[in-house]
């Protein structure tokens, strides 16, 4: 799994990645990825923006498959390359591995709080995060977001 870097898709559309999603005609990752409307929560489409990071480690993982039918799951289960997670087992998986690495209190959304509150905590607005993350509230993205003391810290040291 893509584990040195934050994450704002959610488990359901992780599951549901083909690589048609994700590899170009050239068969190189692409830098956006468009989830249409009947694949992602609350039926709005989006733009999930991959980083050059992420291009990386997806590429490095594409190159284990020796099968990459465009409409074959990117991540495939045990039972065979046609076989995607459902959106629950994957959140299962994040759990267990959250666990045995002994972060404690983790669940498949820690990686979206994360990645939000790192981008606010370096001054990027609210609204491109809601935007990011696929709000259309910014109260909803508000909720992600957590501070801390060095926030703080930093916070009045711009005035």
């Amino acid at each position: 799994m893509l584990s040195s870097s934050p994450s704002l898709v959610c488990t359901g559309e992780i599951s549901g990645l083909t690589f048609g999603d994700v590899l170009d005609a050239d068969g190189k990752v692409r830098s956006e990825i468009y989830l249409t409307s009947d694949r992602v929560k609350h039926g709005n489409a989006r733009t999930i923006f991959l980083n050059t990071l992420i291009q990386q480690e997806l590429t490095q993982f594409i190159v284990t498959k020796t099968l990459r039918d465009e409409h074959f799951p990117l991540f495939s289960t045990q039972r065979g390359i046609r076989c995607s997670f459902s959106p629950n087992t994957l959140a299962q998986h994040f759990y267990w591995l959250f666990k045995n690495a002994g972060i404690k209190g983790a669940s498949s959304h820690s990686c979206r709080k994360t990645f939000l509150t790192s981008l606010a905590s370096q001054g990027v607005s609210v609204f491109v995060l809601a935007s990011l993350a696929g709000h259309k509230s910014i109260t909803t993205t508000q909720r992600y977001i957590t501070t801390n003391d060095e926030v703080k810290r930093k916070a009045v040291e711009l005035v």
